[in-house]
């Protein structure tokens, strides 16, 4: 009886060396497939930010006022909802820098695939966002505020400000309701050198991004047909899920191999 409960004991312990050996087997090259997996991704990552930071000068949004860290953001987003396929056509974006002033000319329309600022302008920003330099911001409807985060640029229609360019707002809880509160580009009077010298600041729109009137139709045209259009105020609490940098430094590495040329 001794003898074979001895030999069902060894049996048992055989069985789970051999189990042991196998979990090991397994397990090893998974933690060797992870770790390859990250320094992929870091490696992107910097080639990215090489990236950002070579266009940002190539640019002159250095001089132009433009904080590296806003188009960091700004072409961060372009790059995630280009991998949705919503950008067929223009390589173009248009950063709305509410961090400044509206004194200052914080609207930069930028074409990344000729590496140009096509132009830097004046942008309103809402009457309920703030004066001189706005700290509110609000998605709710008939808040006459400004909304933060990416729009694709619509349609073009001719409304009360004349000729318009309605947007698309792609933050949900941020700008999604957009539309319904008929947040669009338009050209307004009161953005105008005039307006700074009598008020000390642009004068201020229910919320829309409104430009000088003698510019709008040159913004409108540049912008239209889902271009991406961003509001930035970085003091402000916002998240998106268009700021994965791992995302768009893939997708920038893919496109006209951008990334590639800049380590020529």
């Amino acid at each position: 009886m001794n003898k074979k409960m001895m030999g069902i004991v060894g049996a048992v312990l055989f069985g789970i060396i051999i189990v042991g050996t196998s979990w090991k087997a397994v397990e090893q090259p998974q933690k060797e497939k992870k770790i390859t997996g990250q320094v992929e991704s870091l490696s992107k990552d910097s080639l990215y930010n090489n990236y950002i930071t070579n266009l940002y000068h190539t640019v002159h949004l250095d001089s132009a006022g433009l904080n590296i860290s806003v188009f960091e953001k700004a072409l961060t987003g372009f790059y995630n909802i280009k991998s949705q396929r919503f950008l067929q056509m223009k390589s173009i974006l248009t950063i709305a820098d509410f961090d400044q002033e509206s004194r200052k000319k914080r609207l930069y329309i930028i074409d990344l695939d000729k590496k140009e600022l096509i132009l830097n302008t004046w942008v309103a920003h809402g009457q309920n966002s703030g004066g001189d330099k706005p700290d509110f911001f609000s998605n709710a409807i008939n808040s006459n505020s400004s909304s933060l985060g990416f729009y694709l640029t619509g349609e073009i229609y001719f409304g009360k400000h004349g000729r318009s360019l309605k947007l698309d707002g792609m933050d949900y809880g941020f700008n999604n309701n957009a539309r319904e509160r008929s947040i669009v580009v338009h050209g307004a009077d009161y953005v105008c050198q005039e307006s700074i010298n009598q008020l000390g600041r642009l004068g201020r729109s229910q919320g829309c991004p409104a430009v000088p009137t003698k510019l709008a139709n040159k913004v409108i045209n540049t912008i239209a047909d889902k271009t991406v259009l961003f509001i930035n105020n970085s003091s402000q609490p916002y998240t998106s899920n268009y700021l994965n940098e791992t995302l768009a430094a893939s997708v920038a590495l893919n496109q006209h191999d951008v990334l590639a040329s800049n380590m020529d």
